[in-house]
C-alpha cells in the first residue's frame, strides 16, 4: 500500500519514438555507388527492358514480404502496449495517472457494506482532526466533507465548528446511500446534503463554503496539488481547509514483508502498495495550492492484529486496497502465505499479534483574507539578536 513506486514507460516511449523500427528504414542495406572511374563509358538506357521491370517488381514484393514477416510480431506487441495499463495511465493532457479512480470507486462501493460499525483507528483520526475546530474562535456555517472517513467525521462532529449546513461527498454512490440511510435513522446535527462526486473534479461552486474537511481520502488522487487548489477555490475568503492523509511510513512492516516474500517466491517485486506523500512535502503542497497560514503535524498510530490476513481485511473494509494502474492483478497463493509468515517472524509480538504502523499527516490552511496575519518584509526588523544576547548575557547552558 505504501511501496515507493515510480511509473516507468521508457520501453513504450522507445517503441513509439523509433520510426526506424517499424516505418521507413529497412534492415536491407543499399549498394554503394560506384566510383567515378568505374562509371566511365556506362550509358543508362532510356527505358528498362520489360524483363528487368518484372524482376524488380518481384524483388520488391519479396522484400515487402520479408519485412512484414520480420516485424509482424513487433507490431503485435505495439498493439498490446497501446491497450496496456501503461498507455491507459495517461490522461487527455498527457499527464501520468498513478491511481485507477474507477477501481477506487469500486473499492469504496465494497467498503460501504464491509465497513465496521466502530473502527477505533478511523475514529481516532477523525477525532484528532476535528479537535482543530475547537482551537478556532470563528464559526463555519457551511461545510463540505470529502470522501474517506466522512461518516466518522459526521458522527463525531457534535456541534463543533458551529456548522449549520453540511455537504457530504463521495465518489461511491453506495457509500453516499449508506450515509443517507444512517442520517435518516438519527436525524440529529446540522442540515445535511449528500453529493456523488470526485475530488479530482470538485462539483462545488466557487467561494461557497466556510470549511472543507477531508479525512483519509485525498491521498488517492492523481493530482493532489490540483485537488487542493480546487478546495481553496471552493472556500470563502478566510475559509478553513482541514485534511488528514496517510504518510509514507504507513504500513512499513507490510511493505518489508511483501518485498521479501516476492523476491523469494517470484524473483522480483511488483507494485503492491501505493506511493504516499512524505512529511516534508505536506507544507509544500499547502503553499503550492495557495493556502495561507499553513500548518502540518504528524501522528503515528500502531494497530495490533491477530494476523496479516486480518490486517488485509481491515484495509478492504476501509477501502484502502491497491488501486495502482501499474498493479499486478494476480497475487500468488504461496507469495501471500510467505508474506504473512515473514510478517509474523519479523514483527510478531510476544502475545502472538502483529503491529501495523499508520502515519497520518494533518494539514491546515486558510484562504487568503486581509484580516489574516502577514509576515513582515525582509529587513524590517529593528532589534538584532546580538543586542538581545548582550542584554540577557551569554547562555551558560
Amino acid at each position: 500500500m505504501t511501496l515507493e513506486f515510480r511509473t516507468d514507460i521508457a520501453g513504450l516511449s522507445f517503441l513509439l519514438c523509433s520510426p526506424g523500427l517499424f516505418f521507413g528504414k529497412s534492415p536491407i542495406t543499399r549498394p554503394k555507388k560506384l566510383p567515378a572511374a568505374n562509371r566511365v563509358g556506362f550509358v543508362a538506357p532510356s527505358s528498362p527492358p520489360p524483363a528487368l521491370v518484372m524482376a524488380s517488381s518481384a524483388a520488391a514484393a519479396r522484400r515487402l514480404l520479408v519485412l512484414r514477416n520480420r516485424h509482424g510480431h513487433l507490431l503485435h506487441k505495439l498493439r498490446q502496449l497501446s491497450s496496456s495499463p501503461a498507455a491507459d495511465s495517461l490522461d487527455d493532457g498527457g499527464r501520468v495517472k498513478i491511481f485507477d479512480r474507477d477501481l477506487k470507486r469500486r473499492h469504496r462501493d465494497r467498503a460501504a457494506w464491509a465497513m465496521r460499525e466502530a473502527d477505533g483507528f478511523v475514529e481516532a483520526v477523525a477525532e484528532n482532526l476535528l479537535d482543530r475546530l475547537e482551537d478556532c474562535r470563528k464559526a463555519f456555517p457551511s461545510a463540505l466533507c470529502l470522501g474517506g472517513s466522512a461518516g466518522a467525521v459526521r458522527r463525531l462532529l457534535r456541534g463543533r465548528g458551529g456548522i449549520e449546513k453540511l455537504i457530504m461527498m463521495d465518489m461511491s454512490s453506495d457509500m453516499v446511500r449508506k450515509w443517507r440511510e444512517s442520517e435518516n435513522t438519527t436525524n440529529d446535527g446540522p442540515e445535511t446534503h449528500f453529493v456523488v462526486g470526485d475530488e479530482e473534479f470538485l462539483p462545488i461552486k466557487e467561494s461557497s463554503q466556510d470549511l472543507i474537511i477531508s479525512c483519509l481520502g485525498l491521498h488517492w488522487t492523481n493530482d493532489l496539488p490540483g485537488a487542493m487548489i480546487q478546495c481553496r477555490l471552493a472556500l470563502k475568503p478566510d475559509g478553513l481547509f482541514l485534511a488528514a492523509i496517510l504518510g509514507g511510513e504507513t504500513l512499513k512492516e507490510l511493505r518489508i514483508a511483501c518485498t521479501i516474500a516476492q523476491m523469494e517466491r517470484e524473483g522480483g517485486i511488483s507494485p503492491r502498495m501505493s506511493p504516499l506523500a512524505q512529511v516534508r512535502d505536506a507544507g509544500n503542497l499547502l503553499t503550492r495550492a495557495g493556502f495561507t497560514l499553513p500548518g502540518v503535524d504528524v501522528d503515528k498510530y500502531t494497530v495490533k492484529y491477530n494476523s496479516a490476513l486480518e490486517l488485509v481485511e481491515h484495509l478492504r473494509a476501509m477501502g484502502e486496497t491497491n488501486a495502482l494502474f501499474q498493479r499486478n492483478p494476480v497475487l500468488k497463493r504461496d507469495t501471500a502465505l510467505a508474506t504473512a509468515a515473514i510478517y509474523q517472524s519479523m514483527f510478531g509480538l510476544e502475545d502472538g499479534s502483529i503491529p501495523a504502523t499508520f502515519q497520518v499527516i494533518y494539514m491546515t490552511g486558510w484562504r487568503e483574507h486581509p484580516s489574516q496575519q502577514k509576515a513582515k518584509s525582509r529587513g524590517s526588523a529593528t532589534i538584532s539578536f546580538s543586542d538581545i544576547q548582550k542584554q540577557f548575557g551569554p547562555n551558560e547552558n
